[in-house]
């Protein structure tokens, strides 16, 4: 062993690290469906990068469908004055740093930046597709079944990929076909369709049958519109997932079991609360990172405030989105595989719900 030239020792610890995982891993399960977390193995002298990057391949939850979903993503909606470069120069500081999950949607309007980014990380051989899970949406305008897989396609073609991993109903909201976002009428008021997404949810089967996206669901639906799909005649999927914000301030917890008790995962959105910048959030809301329990929380295990928000979710089961732009707090977001809150912390930590919502109704 003392032999080995250090390359040779990192190769040898890799193979071990390998094996040892291949055999030992087991799903806990989480009522219904399985999550998937990594031993915790340290080497002396091994890079704190590389531990991130191989735990995040193993800490996935498993999906009603059998894909697996890592549980820590990257969101990337950001408000317009956050340049599109700047969204693509994210995705692959996340992609260097480990992240291999990403959620965008056609009204995030920079797919084609994210699809760039990915594919530049393809060429110089840090992933491959494969390795990578991608989300998008399904915006209101295209409800009708035959705009459904248009929009899908249109997602693809900017993305530059053959098939996305997840594709989402971005609301459970009709709206006025069209190029516009958001259709107004004269007096500025929206103008809504009237099409049923159960008759959506049927043409998303349809691109799951074509193989355009590998599993479907849905995002900001409550209790009631997940009945009404999941007891539809004929229905032939289940939603995998139900993305909704969800953060200490917001724990869904009614929601999540619920959500459970269905094999759905619940992903969180504005894990980290939100920035009032944003046009669509709510003004003059505390600002969750500041909250003095968290903070509190977080100097007893050295962390940021940030990642016990994060860990807070994957000791929950739930599917944490990280947003940020910023290359330093993209690498503290993704390191939350290596250490636990108490029971006492989630308890507390659970007590800080307030049922208050960072983000408004658009639509």
């Amino acid at each position: 062993m003392n032999s080995l030239k250090p390359a040779e020792m990192d190769k040898f610890k890799e193979v071990i690290l390998w094996y040892v995982t291949s055999i030992s891993l087991k799903p806990l399960k989480k009522n219904n469906y399985a999550i998937f977390f990594p031993l915790q193995i340290s080497f002396n002298k091994k890079p704190e990068e590389w531990k991130e990057r191989n735990s995040m391949k193993l800490c996935s939850v498993k999906l009603n469908d059998g894909f697996l979903m890592p549980m820590l993503g990257l969101g990337t909606s950001a408000p317009s004055k956050v340049a599109k470069s700047d969204v693509e120069e994210a995705v692959m500081k996340a992609i260097d740093v480990g992240y291999r999950h990403f959620d965008s949607a056609y009204f995030y309007l920079n797919e084609e930046e994210i699809g760039r980014a990915i594919w530049k990380k393809i060429a110089d051989g840090s992933v491959k597709r494969e390795d990578i899970f991608y989300t998008s949406k399904l915006w209101g305008t295209f409800f009708r079944p035959e705009l459904v897989l248009t929009s899908l396609e249109t997602s693809l073609r900017k993305l530059q990929l053959s098939y996305v991993d997840l594709y989402l109903i971005h609301f459970p909201v009709p709206l006025k076909p069209g190029e516009e976002l958001f259709p107004k009428d004269r007096n500025g008021e929206l103008i809504f369709d009237t099409v049923d997404f159960c008759t959506t949810w049927e043409a998303m089967e349809r691109c799951k049958d074509a193989g355009l996206a590998k599993s479907i669901g849905v995002s900001n639906f409550n209790r009631k519109q997940l009945e009404r799909i999941l007891n539809k005649p004929g229905l032939k999927y289940k939603p995998v997932c139900n993305q909704v914000e969800c953060h200490p301030y917001l724990n869904q917890s009614k929601l999540l079991e619920f959500c459970k008790s269905q094999d759905i995962v619940l992903t969180a959105y504005a894990a980290l609360g939100s920035n009032s910048g944003k046009e669509w959030v709510s003004k003059n809301n505390p600002v969750l990172l500041e909250d003095p329990v968290l903070n509190a929380i977080a100097a007893r295990h050295r962390r940021t405030p940030a990642q016990v928000a994060l860990r807070y979710q994957l000791q929950r089961g739930v599917v944490a989105l990280a947003k940020s732009f910023n290359p330093k707090r993209i690498q503290e977001n993704f390191q939350v595989l290596d250490f636990q809150l108490t029971p006492e912390d989630m308890d507390t930590l659970d007590g800080l719900n307030r049922n208050m919502r960072y983000f408004v109704d658009t639509v």
